[in-house]
């Protein structure tokens, strides 16, 4: 489950909803200091820890942490106009459509995969897996089963465009079936709920995530690969915006170094997202774990002063 942000670490603003008759300042504004950080963070654990975590091992070489507290195509669009910094959660291929536009025009620079080991695909509790029902291809003889319905974690996300697409192409006879769309929070709990109940049902599932740690699932395979080669295997990517990585150079030689595996991530997903530990002390216990990691994170990294980053950070933590 996921948890809403807390603002004593992190400043939530909602500014960038344009849907909500809010709108975006000038670009330029936001590159004019290059001590502050704007990060923008949907409502996903391991993507607010990961934020928490960079802010707080930012935060000793001077650098001020803000988070904005926005859904994913907002977050594109920050990114573009320069509103958003900083993003810690591009999800491809699945969210190539937003990002490939941006990336050819320059709007948006690719940093490094800040995940590995990670998938996003459907997913069937183990005694629907165990029934027969291994694949995508083997969903519509049973959509009665799941009175045809696909669970997904909320509308706008990548997963949803690409599974509304599935149904208006009827890829793997899905036409006649329905994205019921909540969230997180939602699309879990019905799972928790079915399998508690031994009922069929099918979701988006992906790792990390504390759903791997504590469900019974299994994902399906899918030849066609909707979510992507690999069978939705994915390259998490930290982006930024180009203007700001030019300014900040120091920020890139970070953020091309700032990686966790994929077993880390659901740990964090599970201490925060489940667990309701404050996110402030979930990354501040990730960091105070691994030395070694946040030591080799600053190589070649200073700051504001020109100082080594890695002297400020181990005195701030007392590594």
């Amino acid at each position: 489950m996921k948890r809403p942000q807390t603002i004593s670490a992190l400043t939530l603003t909602t500014g960038l909803l344009m849907g909500a008759g809010l709108t975006l300042t000038n670009a330029s504004a936001a590159h004019a200091a290059d001590d502050t950080v704007t990060y923008g963070v949907p409502a996903w654990p391991g993507i607010t820890v990961k934020t928490e975590i960079a802010r707080q091992l930012l935060a000793p070489l001077g650098y001020q942490g803000t988070a904005q507290d926005i859904g994913l195509q907002v977050i594109y669009q920050g990114l573009d106009t320069g509103d958003v910094d900083v993003f810690l959660g591009a999800w491809l291929p699945a969210q190539n459509s937003m990002l490939e536009p941006l990336e050819d025009d320059g709007s948006i620079t690719r940093l490094a995969t800040n995940v590995t080991g990670a998938q996003m695909t459907l997913a069937v509790p183990d005694y629907v897996y165990d029934s027969g029902v291994t694949s995508f291809a083997d969903l519509d003889s049973h959509r009665d089963e799941f009175n045809g319905e696909i669970y997904g974690f909320g509308a706008g996300s990548a997963a949803s465009e690409i599974l509304n697409k599935a149904i208006e192409d009827d890829t793997w006879g899905l036409g006649d079936w329905t994205l019921v769309d909540t969230s997180t929070v939602g699309m879990l709990s019905a799972a928790k709920s079915h399998i508690a109940n031994e009922e069929p049902i099918v979701w988006v599932g992906w790792t990390p995530h504390w759903m791997n740690l504590e469900l019974p699932m299994r994902y399906l395979s899918d030849s066609k690969n909707l979510f992507g080669e690999g069978n939705g295997a994915s390259d998490v990517r930290t982006l930024m915006a180009s203007d700001y990585a030019k300014a900040n150079p120091n920020l890139v030689t970070f953020f091309d170094q700032f990686s966790f595996s994929a077993e880390e991530q659901s740990w964090m997903i599970k201490q925060y997202g489940q667990a309701e530990k404050p996110m402030e002390e979930v990354a501040t216990t990730w960091i105070e774990d691994h030395p070694n990691r946040v030591e080799a994170m600053m190589k070649d990294v200073t700051t504001l002063e020109g100082e080594p980053a890695w002297e400020a950070v181990r005195e701030k933590f007392s590594l």
